[in-house]
């Protein structure tokens, strides 16, 4: 059986040589003979890197996979926990129905799931989420938060923060937050996220938290029901992104606003929420099976609901719906 950590290590060493590389060298550095050596070589050859042979040279590796691979993700990943175990596929139903499964088998906590197409991806409120191969990022991460239930709205809000702040790091633009979780440019919708939890009674056995993030989607890929409300990074930028490293950053900012989510800082998390949001003070129409909401945000309350001041009836709080913002 080949070792997973010894393929990725031999990557790792492969990567930081301009040179050929000799399977006897490599067999004294970990240790194994060099038929395992050749294992490795050829695990790696079939993820789709290129990676040369030379009659008494050795190896040496000239490009990498276009597709996202475990190694790629892993390889400088910042992270203490999210991530370091990942399933990377190149089609699925759904990450989120792939990541659920894996945490009712007992995936644990950080575990992620990343594909490069999903057939049935899935947005809020049972929407799909068009999910074309290779360009975008359709991610899943489980958590196994130690919370009440009335608290799992704010991890999607977490999930937002950390997403829009990720995005401005790569590609320094900022996206705003549309309650509850979209991710807008320019008032087009970037990206989204899509919290699913298994529960008994008042106990929360895992949530799945599944992002979706247009990337290098170009304009004539989009459908035409959505032509006119989406975008893509590279709409905006007019050039491709490494998928590799926003989602690096992008795990990495969920852990460090997950770390602060189980400190009991939701103070902050709500705070950072509305400042990318700008929805505070703001009039807002919001509608949801067939009953809609209008009057001045007020912001979200300590469990992520929205909170709204109507003219006539008073606040009222709200946990699910469409919003519009600004003149209705």
């Amino acid at each position: 059986m080949i070792m997973v950590e010894v393929t990725g290590k031999i990557l790792d060493l492969l990567r930081d040589q301009d040179r050929y590389l000799s399977g006897a060298t490599m067999s004294k550095i970990f240790g194994i003979s060099r038929s395992a050596i050749w294992k490795h070589i050829s695990s790696l050859r079939r993820e789709g890197y290129d990676i040369v042979a030379k009659p008494a040279g050795g190896y040496r590796l000239i490009a990498i996979p276009s597709h996202l691979t475990t190694w790629e993700l892993q390889s400088g990943l910042e992270t203490d926990v999210f991530g370091h175990t990942m399933h990377t596929l190149y089609e699925v139903s759904s990450t989120n129905q792939f990541a659920f499964q894996l945490a009712l088998r007992g995936g644990e906590e950080g575990e992620v799931v990343v594909a490069e197409s999903q057939t049935r991806g899935k947005g809020r409120m049972g929407r799909r989420w068009e999910s074309p191969p290779g360009v975008n990022i359709y991610l899943s991460l489980i958590l196994r938060p130690q919370i009440p239930p009335n608290r799992i709205p704010l991890i999607s809000l977490m999930a937002a923060v950390a997403c829009a702040e990720a995005i401005e790091e790569v590609t320094t633009i900022m996206p705003a937050i549309k309650w509850p979780n979209d991710l807008l440019i320019k008032r087009k919708k970037l990206g989204g996220i899509l919290t699913e939890a298994d529960m008994e009674m008042d106990v929360i056995n895992f949530v799945i938290v599944g992002i979706g993030i247009n990337v290098n989607m170009p304009n004539n890929s989009l459908p035409s029901s959505i032509d006119d409300t989406a975008t893509s990074l590279k709409m905006e930028l007019g050039r491709e992104i490494s998928r590799v490293a926003l989602i690096q950053k992008l795990l990495s900012k969920v852990e460090v606003w997950y770390k602060w989510f189980e400190e009991n800082k939701e103070m902050d998390l709500r705070r950072r929420w509305e400042e990318l949001s700008q929805v505070r003070g703001r009039k807002v129409e919001v509608s949801f099976m067939g009953k809609v909401i209008r009057g001045e945000a007020l912001g979200i309350d300590e469990d992520g609901a929205l909170l709204v001041q109507e003219a006539k009836e008073g606040v009222k709080r709200i946990v699910a719906g469409d919003i519009r913002v600004g003149g209705w």
